[in-house]
């Protein structure tokens, strides 16, 4: 019915018969005829550095966390890496730590009460490689910034969060 549509319009001629071509391309040109990606027809890797996942697990295990804690920050602690950081907690951290960190943003006063990140006792009992694998797994409330946030930028927030106790 489209092609004889198309020769109709083309029998008129002129310009009418270039509207109808570009009707009829329209027409075959939708949804179903294009190139689509399906869901699962493509994996994609993991941004390298990620602490991959396997399955379906949510967390991972106290060994796990263990050796992820033993890692030491390869990102050194300068004004550019902490700027960064600090940007990167105004974006993903503030709605539940707060702008300070000590637990009072927006999100927080709607579920539990998150860290009190500027606690020194705290910091000094967390190793950077601890906060490192928390961002990215996220905690028992904290969601997972694995896929958001690379390995980099998460080292950034670590040593942006060091810098709340001494404030």
């Amino acid at each position: 019915m489209k092609y004889v549509f198309v020769l109709v319009l083309l029998a008129v001629g002129g310009f009418a018969g270039v509207q109808g071509l570009a009707i009829v391309y329209r027409w075959n040109h939708d949804m179903f005829q294009t190139q689509r990606l399906m869901p699962g027809e493509r994996s994609f890797a993991m941004v390298p550095g990620s602490l991959p996942r396997s399955g379906g697990q949510l967390y991972y295990s106290k060994e796990q966390r263990d050796a992820a804690a033993l890692r030491k920050n390869p990102v050194p602690a300068t004004a550019e890496s902490i700027k960064k950081g600090g940007d990167l907690y105004t974006v993903y951290c503030t709605p539940c730590h707060g702008t300070s960190g000590k637990g009072d943003g927006l999100v927080a006063a709607k579920f539990v009460t998150p860290a009190d990140l500027t606690n020194p006792d705290l910091q000094k009992g967390r190793t950077d490689g601890y906060w490192q694998s928390y961002l990215s797994v996220g905690g028992a409330v904290m969601p997972s910034y694995g896929e958001s946030l690379s390995a980099e930028e998460r080292w950034h927030v670590v040593n942006y969060i060091r810098t709340l106790a001494r404030k």
